[in-house]
């Protein structure tokens, strides 16, 4: 087995993505039209909310890389703090403005959503209201890495905060059954099976398949960024030492 700390190497992590990403990005590539006909054309109108039920193929993959880019974060920080282990603090730090974007196009979907279903655009409820504080915690996590004129110590700072705003995790999950909501319990995690029709819940796990390889995809890319900025402050670090 390759140790964690092997991953560390640039070089070896350059060419892990080398083999990965032409698979990632082609793809994503492919699967979108297929995933985008399937939702919105071929699979049926719900018998209740009709064609406007079809938000869903974009609102609940949205939703859930949400929380689950965060949990990256979190996973990537922790490692980063008690490990000190560099790609690790440099995936977090790319994958957060991704996990943003994911929880802001889920909290839009979701009001867009709810005027018609509910009445109303917004209501704090549990999930609504721990959804919102996880995109703070997205933003704030953003903006402590660039807080110090120090990177070392805004890293440190931004990876604490993904780690303490982890407890919100489990707290979106279950909020549906710990307090009353107005939204719906799950409908796909379900310890008796998915409370979803085939014909409606298979495009919505290619819809959620297709949006996590457009995270793998991004995710690259942005590490690789990361990585190049950091080697051209080292350089030019070095260089002013010298001067």
């Amino acid at each position: 087995m390759v140790p964690m700390h092997a991953f560390a190497n640039p070089l070896r992590f350059q060419r892990i993505t080398d083999a990965v990403f032409p698979y990632a990005a082609w793809s994503t590539l492919l699967l979108t039209p297929v995933a985008l006909v399937w939702a919105l054309f071929v699979a049926p109108a719900d018998y209740q909310q009709g064609e406007a039920y079809r938000i869903i193929y974009v609102h609940v993959p949205a939703a859930y890389m949400a929380t689950f880019t965060y949990a990256a974060v979190a996973a990537g920080s922790f490692v980063a703090i008690v490990w000190r282990h560099p790609l690790a603090e440099i995936a977090a730090r790319a994958a957060a403005p991704v996990g943003a974007v994911f929880t802001a196009i889920a909290l839009f979907t979701g009001s867009v959503w709810g005027k018609p279903m509910w009445g109303t655009w917004w209501v704090w409820d549990a999930r609504l209201t721990s959804v919102l504080i996880l995109f703070f915690l997205y933003l704030g996590y953003i903006l402590l890495h660039d807080a110090f004129d120090d990177p070392v110590r805004g890293a440190r700072a931004a990876s604490i905060l993904a780690l303490v705003g982890a407890v919100n995790l489990p707290i979106i999950k279950f909020s549906v059954d710990w307090w009353n909501t107005l939204h719906q319990p799950a409908s796909i995690m379900r310890l008796d099976g998915p409370a979803i029709d085939g014909a409606m819940l298979y495009p919505l796990l290619t819809m959620i398949l297709l949006f996590k390889l457009y995270l793998v995809t991004v995710m690259i890319l942005r590490i690789r960024l990361h990585v190049d900025e950091r080697k051209i402050l080292n350089l030019r670090t070095s260089a002013a030492d010298r001067i």
